[in-house]
């Protein structure tokens, strides 16, 4: 009886004890579940294509701007024209004053290039242009052409560093106008007076006479080489005043004021010498 009793029992107590596995598992599947539900997604571990465009980091420093190319005029064309000029000016004046400053008795003081027009003679003009200040004293002329030639150097020298591409005349009219002013001024500093050889006169027509100054002038001041090139100079710059349509916005009527200031100041440095004072 006992024996029967303990057998019923053994399999009472081995489905007890799978019951309890099972709601055991049950449980801990239940308790996973819920688990997994709270737990916040897991980062993806697939790389993330960003369709926007990447922005490189900021190192506190503005970009620099960028430069655009200007335009700079050739220095070494300004210096030949120049040297040329003033050359071409030094050595002319150096014929004219050792052929007819001192003539020899029996000898010629000018020399006829076209008869009844045109001589080629020695004179000293120590005023400006058409005489300007011959009549004044030596200590009041001299220093005023000094001053105003090394101005004119100067300022004609700073114009052309402004130079524009496409401005031909300027930059053939500013080392013209340099060189006629070195020639005239090496004069001044060597003699006191610049030397005058080219002597037009005869029947000038009437527009030509005019521009004399003087009404009916039938002879015309005598001049030089670098007046020549002063006057071409400044013809060429009045040229590029009035027909220049390529200078920056905003620039052209600064070019056309230094222009104009230029020529007025080189208008002191021709020396056209006046009949007072051939052969002094």
């Amino acid at each position: 009886m006992a024996d029967d009793e303990a057998s019923e029992k053994e399999p009472d107590a081995e489905a007890s004890s799978e019951a309890r596995a099972e709601a055991s598992s049950e449980a801990r599947a239940e308790a996973s579940s819920e688990a997994r539900a709270e737990a916040p997604p897991e980062a993806s571990t697939e790389p993330v294509v960003s369709s926007a465009p990447e922005v490189a980091p900021s190192t506190g420093k503005t970009a620099a701007p960028t430069k655009t190319s200007t335009y700079r005029p050739s220095y070494v064309f300004l210096v030949v024209v120049t040297v040329v000029n003033l050359v071409a000016d030094l050595w002319s004046k150096h014929w004219a004053k050792s052929h007819f400053e001192s003539v020899k008795p029996g000898g010629s003081r000018q020399l006829v290039v076209i008869d009844d027009m045109m001589n080629l003679i020695f004179a000293k003009n120590r005023g400006g242009a058409w005489g300007l200040l011959q009549d004044e004293t030596e200590a009041l002329r001299r220093p005023f052409f000094l001053i105003v030639s090394v101005a004119a150097i100067v300022f004609i020298v700073s114009l052309y560093r402004k130079l524009q591409k496409g401005q031909t005349a300027l930059k053939w009219g500013l080392p013209l106008v340099l060189g006629g002013a070195l020639g005239n001024l090496v004069d001044r500093i060597r003699y006191g007076y610049v030397v005058d050889f080219i002597d037009i006169y005869g029947n000038l027509p009437e527009w030509v006479a005019s521009l004399g100054m003087k009404p009916g002038l039938r002879h015309w001041p005598t001049f030089n080489v670098a007046d020549i090139s002063i006057c071409v100079g400044v013809a060429l710059m009045a040229i590029d005043m009035f027909t220049s349509r390529h200078h920056e916005p905003g620039k052209g009527a600064d070019h056309k004021s230094e222009a104009k200031t230029t020529a007025a100041a080189a208008a002191t440095a021709p020396s056209a010498t006046t009949d007072a004072s051939k052969g002094a």
